[in-house]
């Protein structure tokens, strides 16, 4: 890519009201914090705290929120609703992280995903928010109650832990907001209050406060959809323009039927989930953004009818799109401090769309929405939402080669997802087929789960490598001083390599245990103290069964654990099986002092590990049977664990920006990697470890049982010149066919050059429209710290030679 190439035209958009819009989400805007919601909610716990059961007063807290909250509505807009006061203005959420004045000056002075804090909003902080919110916070009580085995754990790098800024909620759409209105989930509540059996029941009183709370919910909905039609309304009463003010009649004419009452357009469908997108992620910060899910299939009954009776043109549905991922754009992710932030510094809120995926019968979803969808992601170039492909053997090739099309253009999208293994894994994790057919999907990442029907929930990611790091140190530290794992004995007393291994799974099992009981404690203050009614509603079988998402209302409930630096790990694990047990280059004294010293003197030790060692990433048995051990052992400990709300904990291998962090916070490792260097990202090889092409590299990766996790993120990276031509595209779509023909789960690309991205480190003025894949997500390579901009440019340049 040059220069010229990143700086590309930024007025994108199908027609000049899109390019207006674009313009103003992606030059006019700033990221800024949004203090409504955290004031409006304030209010609301004032006035009925201790007054009514927590379900209620969520729902009521909600209620007050939507009936008060500013409206906004931009000049020429098609698709309305921001969660801030304005585009790019990020509420906060108190109940669950009170923000210090420190973590303000923060937000709004640091360099990279920065918010600006305006000094009104630091004297409603200190004034209003603080005192009130201070020790009632999630956050606070949670770092009261985790024991302190717990916190040095934490403290020192060997996980993080999701649910302390924001909440559950990894969740997709279904179907069933398209075909019901909020008016018919009040009556679908209703029913189940007035079944209730308060004689065979013993939970029937609680069920009654549940659904309350839903009730609750579905009525600030309808008022928010009301509130729009009558701000549109009188806009249009004062609008001297004739075109927008009969813009403005047609907008308030769609928020009468919507979110009311179920979708009868295409636009009115789109409106439809972004209401509740809208809603769903006011409600709660839940981690991630609510996905629309196949919205390819949601859309196209509304498409092909709307198109047969003449309201619609496929120009006008593709305006519609275009509309969406605008206000998808314009709702950063809110802002995180501290580890949340290192283990996630990016404004993307991972909203991901599924297109192209199949449906419930097994046959292609690819249709006419899936091609606009293309385009319209093509045209946009727009950071959010993310996008992905589903491909399966029942993909059309020209599906399949469109979107390769995309992502050779070289910023990161789309995805691509094996269909066939995503609803392998849902079987595997005990969903019916029906369930899995029906809503079989990928959000945030790579994370796969049933859409509209379970509440799948991250929980953190582990640093596998540096549990190891714990066994070659006897349980301490370096990075924080302090004793934090168990004391395995002396590593040098080691006399085999069995030993070497059995001493890392006793300290994963360790580390694994003081994880999964902080994780029990924390779901159980969600169950108790932050239900999620919203959430609830749009989610089977949360209604029938009187119970909240957090809960354990949903039909299907999954905890994942994201495990990251697999390769790492092998490759260390093969280093000192090869060299150390086998054919006795040095003693593990030797190789300790190596690594304290990050092979500073240690060359010849260095060398041996670095490239003459077998590494995972090359089709290579020797490494690649390790790596397997190594997946085993992280299921053997972490996979079917219980939680109390009857979830059951899964291994997935995902980063997002994690990778860089836990490398930061670990000393050299055996396999060369050096001290603060980042570990790879999901499975994918250690950088430059993958030297036999990338044929090796998904063929090893396959050897990870991938069927048994929740999702493998693998990333490559490829020159322009290697991709180019329609050669080009057939190499990258034999790659993705032969991948998925062995399980494999993901793929995504990097199309760029080492060159471009050193030039865009020395000048970035000049490459601020440059977009790179990081992990599950794409973002700008200028808002990635120095670190992550490293790790992309030393990831392995393939080639199909």
């Amino acid at each position: 890519m040059t220069k010229s190439a990143t700086a590309e035209r930024t007025r994108r958009g199908s027609t000049e009201r899109i390019r207006r819009l674009r313009e103003i989400s992606t030059k006019k805007c700033k990221p800024s914090i949004s203090m409504e919601r955290a004031v409006l909610l304030t209010e609301a716990y004032k006035m009925y705290e201790g007054k009514f059961s927590t379900p209620v007063l969520r729902g009521l807290a909600f209620k007050h929120i939507m009936k008060n909250r500013t409206l906004y509505i931009e000049k020429g807009a098609i698709i309305i609703g921001e969660k801030g006061h304005k585009p790019w203005a990020a509420p906060t959420f108190p109940e669950l992280c009170c923000h210090t004045m420190e973590d303000f000056d923060n937000m709004n002075n640091r360099e990279k995903v920065f918010f600006k804090v305006s000094e009104e909003d630091k004297r409603i902080q200190k004034e209003v928010i603080i005192p009130y919110w201070k020790n009632r916070a999630l956050m606070t009580r949670m770092n009261k109650l985790l024991p302190d085995e717990w916190h040095k754990l934490f403290d020192a790098g060997l996980y993080t832990e999701f649910l302390m800024q924001r909440g559950p909620g990894h969740t997709v759409a279904d179907g069933k907001i398209y075909r019901k209105g909020y008016a018919d989930f009040i009556e679908d509540i209703q029913y189940e209050v007035d079944h209730l059996d308060y004689n065979k029941d013993v939970n029937a009183l609680n069920k009654k406060e549940e659904l309350e709370g839903m009730k609750l919910v579905c009525e600030s909905m309808i008022i928010f959809g009301e509130r729009y039609a009558a701000k549109a309304r009188a806009l249009a009463a004062a609008e001297n323009d004739p075109q927008w003010k009969k813009e403005l009649l047609e907008l308030a004419e769609v928020c009468d039927v919507v979110p009311k009452h179920a979708p009868q357009t295409f636009r009115q469908a789109v409106q439809m989930y972004w209401f509740t997108h809208i809603g769903v992620t006011v409600e709660m910060n839940n981690w991630d953004a609510y996905s629309p899910g196949k919205l390819d299939q949601h859309l196209e009954p509304f498409y092909e009818k709307d198109i047969e009776e003449g309201r619609l043109t496929r120009e006008g549905a593709r305006e519609i799109l275009e509309n969406l991922w605008i206000q998808f754009n314009n709702q950063p992710a809110p802002p995180k401090v501290g580890i949340t932030l290192k283990e996630s510094a990016t404004y993307t809120d991972f909203c991901n769309i599924n297109t192209g995926a199949l449906r419930p019968d097994g046959t292609t979803g690819v249709n006419e929405v899936s091609y606009l969808i293309l385009e319209v992601m093509d045209e946009m170039k727009l950071l959010q939402p993310s996008s992905n492909v589903q491909i399966s053997r029942k993909t059309p090739e020209k599906f399949l080669r469109d979107a390769l099309k995309i992502s050779r253009k070289g910023w990161g999208q789309p995805a691509f997802y094996n269909s066939e293994a995503i609803i392998q894994e849902l079987l595997f994790l005990g969903k019916s087929i029906d369930d899995a057919r029906e809503s079989g999907i990928a959000s945030g990442c790579v994370e796969t789960g049933t859409a509209g029907k379970e509440a799948y929930v991250l929980t953190g990611y582990l640093n596998i490598p540096k549990i190891f790091e714990l066994v070659l140190n006897r349980g301490f530290d370096s990075y924080t001083q302090k004793q934090v794992g168990l004391d395995l004995g002396d590593p040098r007393d080691f006399k085999s390599y069995e030993e070497v291994y059995d001493a890392f799974y006793k300290q994963l099992e360790y580390v694994v245990n003081v994880k999964i009981a902080g994780n029990n404690l924390i779901e159980r203050m969600y169950m108790e103290h932050m239900p999620v009614p919203l959430l609830s509603v749009i989610t089977d079988d949360c209604i029938k069964s009187g119970v909240d998402y957090n809960a354990g209302g949903a039909r299907y409930n999954t905890s994942y654990i994201q495990c990251v630096g697999i390769a790492t790990i092998t490759d260390s694990l093969v280093a000192i099986k090869k060299n150390i047990f086998e054919d006795e280059k040095f003693s593990m004294n030797e190789l300790l002092k190596a690594c304290k010293a990050d092979f500073k003197g240690y060359d010849e030790i260095f060398e041996t590990v670095y490239n003459h060692t077998p590494k995972y990433g090359n089709d290579d048995d020797y490494a690649d049977d390790i790596l397997k051990d190594v997946s085993q052992s992280l299921q053997d400990a972490i996979a079917g664990r219980t939680t109390p709300k009857g979830s059951r904990t899964v291994v997935e291998f995902l980063p997002t920006t994690c990778h860089v962090y836990f490398g930061q916070v670990m000393e050299a490792s055996p396999n060369g990697r050096h001290a603060g260097i980042s570990l790879p990202d999901g499975i994918s090889p250690e950088k430059g470890a993958d030297r036999n092409g990338p044929t090796a590299v998904v063929k090893s990766a396959s050897k990870i049982d991938q069927l048994k996790t929740g999702g493998a993120l693998l990333n490559q990276k490829f020159t322009p010149a290697v991709v180019q031509g329609e050669e080009g595209i057939s190499n990258l779509a034999a790659l993705i066919r032969s991948y998925f023909a062995i399980d494999g789960h993901h793929i995504q690309f990097n199309v760029i050059d080492r060159k471009t991205l050193l030039d865009a480190q020395k000048h970035p003025e000049e490459y601020e429209n440059l977009i790179v894949r990081v992990a599950g997500y794409s973002d700008y390579f200028n808002n990635l710290d120095r670190a992550l901009q490293d790790e992309i440019i030393n990831r392995t340049e393939q080639s199909f030679a």
